[in-house]
């Protein structure tokens, strides 16, 4: 099983990743009138199963002339050396069967195969993949249409709306749990760019890479991670924005990986002791504890203990809010920055750099 954080931490944050069966309770959910039945026929049919062979650990690549008995021996001897398998949930999203699912799912695959609702399956190809956000696009040919579903707006989704997962959790496939979102902009330590939605929908491992789906049946989110002391669901499950995954699929499918701006800085939080001492409410901002050399901070004379208040216009009440605002802007481009440093503001202009890609 992916795990988002570690496995030793009392309460872990497990990719819904589907390996073992086991059973979680279930979540009181609110249903609306008539149900989700017309919903889900709609949608259902671009819903995927995939199935993943993962690469088999670096050095222990057996010859392909090894006697059955002898691999098996090996493989029995050797469990890490064995390819791995994992199961996930995907959905097509355009009629030439492009598919959005999770990185963790087809991270290190060796092959990738898609199950469609009504039986059909697939080789697919792994067009790009973002760990950053834990989003991958898949492709499929077939010389027929495919069934598929559209993004809608994840920004105007409110916390207590109604909305619908459907996946393959342990494996089941085509299964539906219904319920709220639960909370939005979550923060879980996944990642620089973590703003999940938080529903009480059951994601349970297999239905990561799977759908959630608003009443009109627009993909609104991707089911990533829950929290759970045992692997089931507890009603706490994250989903990555559609907002957000539209952005990603977009350079995913046009490049295979994602370009982010880069500033060049380690920052930290303000400590409550300096709020005070500056007359905030409250602890706000990015304070530098680090400035690369040769990088567009330095450039821009940003200097180590300086306070970055806001960048382009957006406010930085906390850390993730500066590491959105440079990741959302393109190199190249220009931005201002207000800084604090010793009591006085200062207006900085950069030129934003490119931010290495990501490593799995």
């Amino acid at each position: 099983m992916t795990s988002l954080l570690s496995k030793s931490a009392p309460i872990a944050i497990a990719a819904a990743l589907a390996l073992t069966p086991m059973l979680a309770p279930t979540a009181a959910l609110a249903v609306p009138a008539g149900g989700y039945g017309d919903l889900v026929e709609d949608v259902a049919p671009a819903v995927v199963f995939i199935e993943v062979t993962g690469v088999a650990q670096a050095g222990a690549t057996l010859p392909d002339n090894m006697p059955e008995s002898l691999r098996k021996r090996f493989e029995q001897q050797n469990p890490d050396a064995a390819p791995r398998g994992g199961l996930g949930s995907g959905f097509i999203i355009s009629q030439d069967g492009q598919i959005v699912t999770n990185h963790h799912v087809v991270n290190g695959a060796q092959s990738v195969r898609v199950k469609m609702a009504d039986g059909r399956t697939f080789d697919a190809e792994v067009l790009g993949s973002d760990p950053a956000t834990d989003i991958a696009l898949l492709s499929i040919n077939t010389e027929v249409e495919l069934p598929f579903v559209s993004f809608g707006t994840s920004k105007t989704m409110r916390v207590g709306d109604e909305v619908v997962a459907v996946g393959n959790p342990f494996g089941l496939s085509s299964t539906v749990t219904s319920g709220i979102i639960s909370a939005k902009s979550r923060n879980i330590n996944s990642g620089p760019y973590d703003d999940f939605i938080q529903t009480d929908a059951s994601i349970n491992r297999g239905n990561s890479g799977g759908p959630l789906f608003n009443n009109d049946g627009e993909v609104i989110g991707v089911n990533t991670a829950i929290i759970s002391p045992g692997g089931g669901s507890v009603g706490i499950g994250f989903a990555v924005p559609s907002d957000v995954v539209r952005d990603v699929v977009a350079e995913l499918a046009q490049d295979g990986s994602v370009t982010r701006g880069w500033l060049g800085v380690s920052i930290r939080p303000m400590s409550d002791e300096v709020a005070q001492v500056l007359g905030f409410e409250a602890s706000k901002g990015a304070v530098v504890d680090l400035v690369s050399k040769d990088s567009p901070a330095e450039t821009a004379g940003l200097k180590k203990g300086d306070i970055i208040l806001s960048f382009d216009g957006t406010q930085i009440e906390a850390l993730r809010d500066l590491t959105r605002a440079v990741a959302d802007k393109d190199p190249d481009d220009s931005a201002n920055m207000t800084v604090l440093r010793r009591g006085k503001e200062l207006t900085l202009d950069v030129t934003i750099g490119t931010l290495a890609p990501q490593k799995a």
